[in-house]
């Protein structure tokens, strides 16, 4: 499964837009049919969003379709477009089970990755099957319809909990797990305050609105020469103790440590 740091949202109604969202740097590139299209818009951003997919180039940034929900007029034609569209993988909103995807499998008649989003409560409630169902790539999590669905604010504090379900879901079925888009443009510091907090609480990368939140984004979840440096140092001094504990800088070394070395490793060769 890919692993992305950061995923833009771009409005299939802005065909002008598709070209510079692949340009921005992001890791991943959504052409939205859901909340960025007004309803009358619908069709003609399904058939931009086709057309694009079938004529785009290939390279690394991946390209994804956000399909309406199932319980909106639109669902049914996004699906059977979608069984044509080359998309690399498909944002599913309001997940609510594990049981959709199967069904979303058979419709599209190959399997592709899909990206639910947890943004109610009963998401919320099954963010573990969601997670481990068959074909997810990972979890996004939809911080604006959870809000509204609860009657939180948007803080931090307010959605600490969902944060932390969906971040344990996604480890415990070796997923991504993308924390929900920022709410302002332009407020870096903001910014990258909040995007720090999600991935020291296991978050892999976020979405985004904008292209000028991907840069700051991508450099959070990007580990700094001074962090391979260090988890490289545990890693060799774990495998030189023969995979026992040892000292580092004088701090024990087991077997955790070793792992969350590891891990910083691998996304920087991802």
């Amino acid at each position: 499964m890919a692993q992305f740091r950061s995923l833009l949202f771009t409005p299939a109604s802005r065909p002008d837009r598709f070209d510079r969202a692949l340009a921005s740097g992001a890791d991943a590139v959504c052409l939205d049919l859901e909340d960025a299209v007004a309803p009358p818009d619908k069709a003609t951003a399904r058939s931009a969003a086709l057309d694009y997919l079938a004529s785009r180039p290939t390279g690394e940034v991946k390209v994804g379709l956000r399909l309406n929900g199932r319980a909106t007029p639109w669902f049914d034609d996004d699906l059977k477009a979608a069984a044509h569209a080359r998309a690399d993988f498909f944002m599913i909103p309001k997940a609510s089970g594990a049981q959709e995807f199967a069904m979303l499998q058979r419709a599209l008649g190959e399997a592709r990755p899909f990206w639910p989003l947890v943004e109610t409560p009963e998401g919320l409630m099954r963010a573990w099957e969601i997670a481990a169902a068959p074909a997810v790539g990972g979890v996004l999590f939809g911080a604006f319809d959870y809000s509204a669905e609860v009657g939180c604010e948007m803080g931090w504090e307010p959605l600490l909990f969902a944060r932390s379900q969906i971040a344990a879901a996604c480890a415990r079925a070796g997923v991504e797990a993308l924390d929900a888009p920022p709410a302002a443009v332009g407020e870096d510091e903001a910014l990258l305050a909040e995007t720090d907090r999600a991935r020291r609480l296991g978050f892999t990368g976020r979405a985004c609105i904008h292209p000028s939140q991907v840069g700051p984004v991508n450099a959070a979840y990007t580990p700094s020469a001074e962090e391979l440096a260090k988890a490289q140092a545990v890693v060799t001094a774990f495998d030189t103790a023969a995979g026992g504990p040892a000292l580092l800088d004088g701090k024990l070394i087991e077997l955790p440590v070793a792992r969350a070395a590891r891990r910083i490793l691998e996304r920087a060769r991802g």
